[in-house]
């Protein structure tokens, strides 16, 4: 970096806190809310889908194959780790802007043909479903690097943790607007359409409006999606990529003005010196030696953390209902009809989400820029380790009469270090510590390696419950949760320094990083 390029991202560096912050934080927000809500929501209509269409005789409620289940709960992952790759490329390629739109059409379309499956059979049903939900995960996949970069480079850096942290704690609300969606909605049709439960009458128990009831639920998604469509496009592209990979510093200096409501000025033959420093060793690729030296174990790090945590969040996100049925705290499903076993398993989604998911995600957003985002990864994926080992070592206690809620507490309890921990700094961490050029591109690759444990997570669990017990897949969740910890010491701490003094673009020009606007030459006056 040098002249000209410095002075804009040295302004957005030490700049106050400003509209346009929370601006940016909703507008990417939104779409991590759309993320979660169609990730997660499926989880919730899966035992209806079940009992709609695959009931077989009057012993017990229809429940989807073995291999259904896995497919529908996992293609999402699949099409998710396929979009974090291309799009990821593609933000480094074209500019984060001119993807990031993108992205979120793709989500609102998929999001309604979702809900839209179609066919005369259940197979053709839950392929058209599949099919959809692949080029659904596809679009959400482009959503974690873009997001990430697009904060990460406007943000200031004495609260940059925080508001990266702020666009991913928007899953949270996702997941909890799906439980309370899926309770309206099931709520309204149970009261619109009464049903007998499946013991009194097996056939009647499922009424043909519950067909509705699972579309509905998964097309909600689209709605928020589309409210931000619009000012996605207008949002300008980010300084950082139009100075550094773009390297029209002019532009960028022009956008940030308006961003900022400052005048930005700098000396037009400071854009010929910045093109003068930038040689050879600056301007390495992904698949470089100069590479593997500076950034490959942070690349490890960023990427096997991520694998790691997913695999046992994911696992716990999308078979909550399981667990909760294995553990009595949601009744059997013969006592219940179709429509009321949706609304106990929504409500009970709903109140996890509501006392550990939702409060662990603002922890951290309250508290990263202070403890740092290394120490909160740490601290998240010990207590993890610690809590599902006290869930799994006495687990026949937890089974017996009056001991649910405690296993729930507890339950709880890893999901609020999850998220005031290490799933939100693995997202955060990759959009920090990589040069500007490959920043989209290694948030991609981070975020697919987590998505792979995602994968992991969703076929593994259903499998490894029913070959060796909830027990023992406890038992090897928390022995992961621990490789997550070990894994942890290979990532550099970003609090509190500017993106190029982490990716080591400030070091390789020879630009001293300043404090301020001014001792950095910058003139800022403010606009008229």
């Amino acid at each position: 970096m040098g002249g000209q390029s410095l002075h804009v991202l040295n302004a957005l560096d030490v700049a106050k806190t400003q509209w346009y912050h929370f601006t940016a934080i909703v507008i990417a927000g939104m779409g991590f809310f759309t993320d979660s809500y169609d990730l997660f929501c499926i989880s919730l209509v899966t035992k209806l889908l079940g009992r709609i269409y695959y009931t077989v005789g009057h012993d017990k409620p229809g429940s989807l194959p073995a291999n259904v289940s896995a497919a529908i709960n996992g293609v999402a992952f699949c099409g998710s780790l396929a979009g974090q790759l291309f799009f990821g490329w593609l933000g480094d390629k074209m500019g984060r802007k001119r993807v990031y739109g993108m992205t979120l059409m793709l989500m609102v379309v998929s999001s309604i043909a979702s809900g839209l499956s179609f066919g005369k059979d259940p197979k053709a049903v839950m392929a058209t479903l599949c099919f959809f939900r692949f080029w659904l995960g596809f679009g959400i996949g482009g959503d974690y690097p873009l997001s990430a970069t697009i904060m990460a480079e406007y943000a200031n850096k004495k609260t940059r943790g925080a508001f990266i942290a702020a666009v991913f704690a928007m899953q949270g609300f996702g997941i909890l607007a799906g439980g309370v969606v899926a309770i309206v909605v099931s709520a309204a049709f149970g009261a619109l359409y009464p049903a007998p439960t499946f013991q009194v009458n097996p056939l009647l128990s499922t009424v043909p409006q519950a067909d509705y009831v699972w579309r509905i639920i998964l097309m909600f998604g689209a709605i928020p999606a589309v409210i931000t469509y619009y000012w996605r496009l207008k949002m300008p592209e980010t300084a950082r990529y139009t100075a550094l990979v773009a390297k029209n510093t002019s532009q960028a200096a022009a956008d940030m003005s308006k961003v900022l409501q400052v005048e930005i000025e700098a000396e037009p033959e400071k854009v010929e010196e910045l093109e003068g420093r930038r040689g050879r060793g600056n301007e390495f690729g992904l698949f470089t030696k100069e590479f593997l030296l500076r950034h490959g174990l942070h690349l490890v790090g960023t990427a096997s953390t991520w694998f790691l945590l997913d695999i046992a969040y994911y696992s716990q996100n999308l078979f909550q209902k399981d667990i909760f049925s294995t553990i009595g705290w949601i009744p059997p499903a013969k006592t219940m009809n179709a429509i009321q076993e949706v609304y106990k398993i929504a409500r009970a989604q709903t109140l996890i989400a509501l006392c550990s998911t939702v409060p662990g995600y603002w922890f951290t957003v309250a508290l990263i820029d202070k403890m740092g985002r290394y120490t909160i990864q740490l601290m998240g994926f010990f207590f993890m380790t610690v809590f599902m080992l006290a869930l799994a070592i006495p687990y026949h206690h937890w089974t017996l009469s009056g001991n649910q809620i405690g296993f729930v507490v507890l339950y709880s309890l890893t999901f609020f270090f999850a998220n005031f921990g290490p799933n939100a700094t693995t997202f955060v961490v990759p959009a920090e510590i990589f040069p500007a050029r490959l920043r989209s591109t290694c948030h991609g690759i981070s975020a697919a390696a987590g998505k792979a444990g995602a994968m992991v997570g969703a076929f593994g669990f259903l499998y490894a419950q029913n070959a060796i017990g909830l027990r023992n897949t406890l038992l090897i969740l928390s022995a992961i949760n621990f490789l997550g910890f070990i894994f942890t010491f290979l990532i550099p701490e970003s609090k509190g320094k500017s993106l190029e003094e982490m990716s080591g673009e400030a070091e390789q020009n020879n630009t001293p990083t300043r404090e301020s606007t001014m001792e950095a030459g910058l003139e800022v006056r403010p606009s008229v």
